[in-house]
């Protein structure tokens, strides 16, 4: 969407205001079915150097039925266009859970994807959104609905899978080869601040999470004026809850929390804060204990949401 015009100016922006470190991550979301060799090899010539592609599917129905632009031949041939260009990481976004997609055919765009040999995988579970094409179509009966179980048992498969080409499943939808996990990721399941910019941007500053205002033309008009951004959001994040949701964001991750990294951040002992829950949930078979560390089972990734809502402030 962007012209590559357009992004030179905005890293020249970035680089004029910031100093940026020369192994920054610099990423560019890319739609398969628009990326050419020409675009891509001019901007990992302004310095992006990694892809993330939306492939979501390597089955055209699939593919069809989740309305995408492109074609699993072409999401193909944008994985050959980024490594001609001189993309050396590249990231794969896949989503499971589609209606009517059984575990063969998961497998199957899985195998395919493996042998792309991107170096990180995104998986999503599909997400219903009210008044959307699947979700009207399933409403009427024309499609079956989703399959809580046979989701559960695809992401069980991914698991397996990617694991033996050396995939580390680092976050419970992302994998990557070692030192390839994507560093964007991890600074929100650290729970560190980010700056967003531009319409609709969010941030997470100085105990605030807050969001630039969705209007495209108040936010355009604001900036020519010179005006502080409209805000949509603006949420003072209490001790409590920022502790809270370190916690919760941390618990994503493979790695899961670093007991005295908690302690070292908030001065609290976290087996003893939040001795119940832990205690709960690792009867439940759900959490573990392991080299200073709590951590999802592989059971209680299938029933994260579960655990999650117990480490919530009262």
């Amino acid at each position: 969407m962007l012209s590559i015009k357009q992004i030179a100016d905005i890293l020249a922006t970035v680089g004029s205001l910031y100093i940026v470190e020369e192994t920054a991550e610099i990423t560019i979301e890319a739609n398969p079915g628009l990326a050419n060799m020409a675009y891509l090899t001019a901007i990992r010539e302004l310095g992006v150097n990694r892809l993330s592609l939306g492939v979501q599917s390597l089955n055209d129905a699939e593919l069809a039925l989740l309305g995408r632009i492109h074609t699993a031949a072409e999401a193909r041939e944008a994985v050959r266009f980024a490594r001609g260009s001189g993309f050396d990481n590249l990231s794969v976004d896949l989503i499971y859970g589609l209606p009517g997609q059984t575990l063969g055919d998961w497998r199957k765009t899985l195998d395919e994807a493996i042998a792309l040999e991107p170096e990180h995988l995104s998986l999503y579970s599909l997400t219903l959104e009210t008044d959307t094409p699947i979700w009207r179509a399933i409403e009427e009966d024309s499609l079956p609905d989703i399959d809580p179980d046979l989701s559960a048992d695809q992401y069980e498969l991914a698991e397996d899978l990617l694991a033996a080409p050396s995939y580390g499943h680092y976050e419970i939808s992302n994998w990557a080869r070692k030192g390839q996990e994507c560093r964007h990721n991890l600074a929100y399941w650290q729970n560190l601040p980010y700056l967003g910019v531009g319409v609709a941007a969010h941030s997470y500053l100085d105990g605030h999470r807050f969001a630039n205002t969705r209007s495209l033309d108040k936010y355009l008009a604001d900036f020519s004026e010179k005006l502080p951004p409209v805000l949509d959001l603006d949420e003072e994040i209490s001790p409590g809850l920022q502790l809270a949701e370190t916690v919760i964001l941390g618990l994503r991750l493979g790695e899961g929390i670093d007991i005295n990294n908690i302690k070292n951040r908030f001065g609290i002992d976290i087996l003893t804060h939040y001795n119940r829950p832990v205690e709960e949930m690792a009867d439940a078979g759900l959490l573990e204990q392991i080299d200073g560390h709590i951590k999802l089972t592989r059971r209680g990734q299938l029933l994260s949401n579960e655990v999650f809502w117990r480490f919530l402030p009262g």
